[in-house]
């Protein structure tokens, strides 16, 4: 999730004991990793992450996955963890960054790739930046208060990045209306923050060129 606001929730952390993050189902269950220390980066709670890979259960085998502003890489990880092909953790905190790699090395992900960079960058520099095929699932939970949604699902479409009848979950301020265009299958409301799951507006031989 991003670094540079609070995951979609957090979990308790015991006194005097640094952040941790736990896988919560697949291969890596009940695995916990730490968090770095970054401020404002917080793992999100266990019953949301949950909620939401209920959702994308049946789609998560063999998929390729985009974690864009990754921060703890709990969507990222979880959806390795449950059978993703590849997924690709985008952060641009070096620290973060660096975090994530270790936590990948430690549970032998060799299906998930760390990339250190700016999300909004690397989207508008299109998909063939990473020279890999566009993605069926892509998180994006940009930094609250500064307008980020739209311009990411924008870019998503315009730079090629998802593929036919791909799915992609933002969060986004609970005030802000629903992205116009894309069509919400699921949504959930927590405090100030609303997950929303969307499905492409474009048709599929649109994303497939």
């Amino acid at each position: 999730m991003c670094s540079e606001q609070s995951d979609m929730g957090t979990n308790a952390r015991p006194h005097g004991r640094a952040a941790r993050v736990r896988i919560i189902g697949g291969a890596w269950r009940r695995r916990w990793l730490p968090v770095a220390s970054v401020p404002g980066l917080r793992p999100s709670a266990d019953a949301q992450r949950e909620t939401l890979f209920n959702w994308l259960q049946p789609r998560l085998p063999g998929a390729r996955v985009l974690d864009l502003f990754a921060g703890t890489g709990a969507l990222g990880l979880e959806a390795a963890s449950r059978g993703a092909a590849s997924v690709l953790l985008v952060e641009r905190n070096p620290v973060a960054a660096r975090h994530l790699e270790v936590n990948c090395r430690a549970l032998d992900a060799t299906q998930v790739a760390v990339r250190r960079d700016d999300a909004l960058r690397l989207l508008a520099a299109g998909c063939h930046e990473i020279g890999r095929g566009r993605f069926d699932i892509v998180f994006a939970d940009p930094p609250f208060g500064r307008g980020m949604t739209v311009p990411v699902l924008e870019q998503l479409l315009d730079g090629g990045w998802l593929a036919p009848d791909a799915r992609v979950y933002v969060e986004q301020e609970n005030a802000l209306d629903a992205p116009l265009g894309w069509d919400i299958l699921r949504e959930r409301v927590c405090g100030q923050a609303r997950g929303l799951l969307l499905a492409s507006p474009l048709p599929a031989d649109h994303t497939a060129r």
